[in-house]
């Protein structure tokens, strides 16, 4: 009889060999196979693939974008500005087996970019006035661009000679050359914040409040400008309406009184001492009012009608 433990021994030895022979690469994956801890190919296509078992081993190593985010830390720029300056990046294994002789797995490659990232953008800031990394155009303010009238002096704010932009591609290339030789490349490098230290900041609030009272200084000017305008123009047209309905009433008052004086004419021809007597009543109306003490001598025009009034 044969021993069963020779067969189940056998059988295990038989289920490495076959399942152990395979392994299986995603999309997602690259992957290096090593002999001894000795690279032997590199396996840059999805699927199922062969090895020998036990022997040989498999390094995966990601194919997708990956992240880096670096610490911010103070520079100095070339007007001698300190800064705190914060970057981040997006990179990729490119070639595994290169990146596995130089790096080994992405926590070295995540330390040797904070070295090459931080070195370049240092060096690339030091050498660029604090304008040039602050700034990406020489522009005020979008909203004024419509009116040139509230334009100011590109002087006041700096003259820029690079840009933030700029700035940061330039940061890409030098450092993209140094990362290239451990198989990596690097796809895109931004200045993520820029913060000024306290003394510089503090200078900075300055200028904008100085910038901003300027600008509201020329709002107010052209504001008080054009309320003077609509002011004077209402002023005038008043005066034009009021000059008008002056003339218009005083013709007319002019007419009114003619016709008046033409029916107290034609009055006067037809009775002239109806008319007197008439006259001389609403005198007497509008002269004695109330406790009113009048002095007349008896010859009097004004006193004739009372004189011939019957008790």
């Amino acid at each position: 009889m044969k021993n069963p433990a020779a067969i189940l021994i056998a059988l295990v030895v038989l289920l490495v060999l076959v399942f152990g022979g395979f392994f299986v690469v995603s999309e997602y994956e690259q992957a290096v196979v090593t002999r001894f801890q000795e690279p032997v190919r590199t396996v840059l296509e999805p699927g199922l693939k062969i090895k020998i078992p036990i022997i040989e081993q498999v390094l995966r190593f990601d194919k997708r974008i990956l992240e880096w985010d670096g610490y911010p830390e103070q520079i100095p720029t070339n007007d001698n500005k300190y800064i705190y300056l914060d970057t981040m990046a997006r990179w990729r294994i490119v070639d595994p087996l290169l990146f596995l002789q130089s790096l080994r797995d992405e926590r070295r490659a995540q330390s040797r970019l904070d070295d090459i990232i931080d070195a370049a953008a240092r060096d690339m800031v030091a050498s660029h006035v604090l304008i040039d990394a602050v700034r990406t155009s020489d522009r005020i303010l979008e909203v004024h661009q419509e009116d040139s009238r509230f334009d100011l002096d590109p002087e006041q704010v700096g003259k820029i000679s690079v840009g933030r932009e700029e700035l940061a591609r330039k940061i890409l290339e030098n450092a993209r050359v140094l990362v290239a030789a451990m198989g990596i490349e690097l796809l895109d490098v931004r200045i993520k914040r820029i913060n000024y230290i306290e003394s510089v900041r503090q200078k900075v609030y300055d200028r904008m409040i100085s910038g901003q009272k300027r600008i509201a200084a020329r709002y107010r000017s052209e504001g008080e400008g054009k309320h003077a305008e609509i002011v004077g123009g209402m002023n005038r047209e008043l005066k034009k309406i009021t000059s008008e309905a002056y003339r218009e009433a005083q013709e007319i008052k002019g007419k009114a009184d003619g016709k008046a004086t033409r029916i107290y004419a034609s009055a006067y021809n037809r009775a002239p001492e109806f008319y007197s007597f008439l006259q001389t009543l609403e005198s007497y109306r509008t002269t004695v009012k109330g406790n009113s003490r009048l002095i007349l001598t008896t010859d009097s025009d004004f006193y004739k009608y009372l004189k011939s009034a019957k008790p």
